[in-house]
């Protein structure tokens, strides 16, 4: 049985896409949801599907190791980022190496980095004048969405489009794939 940890900051709407999918699966289950912002929306979702959280502290997370105690304490052996805005530390990545993906909302390696998230990456995908745009998954690693490309998909970006109508096309992506996407991981890896 694998066991996931969400880390979210935001409304989570791919935690719970996330949560759905394997709810009925006797393989992976979702055994904890963390999160950086203790009034995240994504925390009243975990709540909903009987899920445990945790929120951590900036101290905490940057400057002790305290969180693996946590995750090890709900045999968390994977991490789905869903939305959480901080950088992963080293001592996280090295705990979790290929064992934690991300999801980015643009085709890395354009529009990724820091600052380059939700609506910032949708702006800028229309100011270039792109005419595609879609998801990446990711391994995470120390810096900002350099880790090793898992998947990508695509949609287009029509003349016009705005960042919210982008938004919208580039969410459906990651609701259809992420949850598959890890659990092809996952699979692979038992």
């Amino acid at each position: 049985m694998h066991h996931i940890a969400i880390f979210a900051s935001g409304t989570g709407s791919n935690a719970l896409k996330i949560m759905e999918y394997f709810a009925q699966n006797d393989r992976i289950r979702v055994a904890l949801v963390v999160s950086n912002k203790p009034d995240a929306g994504v925390l009243e979702i975990a709540r909903t599907h009987q899920i445990p959280t945790h929120i951590v502290g900036r101290k905490s997370f940057y400057e002790t190791e305290e969180l693996l105690g946590v995750l090890e304490q709900h045999q968390v052996d994977f991490i789905a980022l869903a939305g959480f805005l901080w950088l992963i530390p080293p001592y996280l990545v090295q705990a979790y190496p290929r064992k934690m993906v991300n999801i980015h909302p643009a085709l890395l390696p354009k529009y990724g980095g820091k600052g380059m998230f939700g609506k910032h990456v949708h702006e800028a995908v229309k100011a270039a004048g792109e005419q595609e745009t879609g998801i990446t998954i990711h391994y995470v690693n120390e810096h900002y969405d350099e880790g090793d490309i898992v998947f990508q998909a695509t949609c287009s970006v029509k003349q016009d489009d705005t960042p919210d109508t982008i938004a919208h096309h580039v969410q459906k992506l990651e609701h259809r794939y992420f949850p598959e996407i890890i659990e092809r991981i996952l699979s692979n890896s038992a």
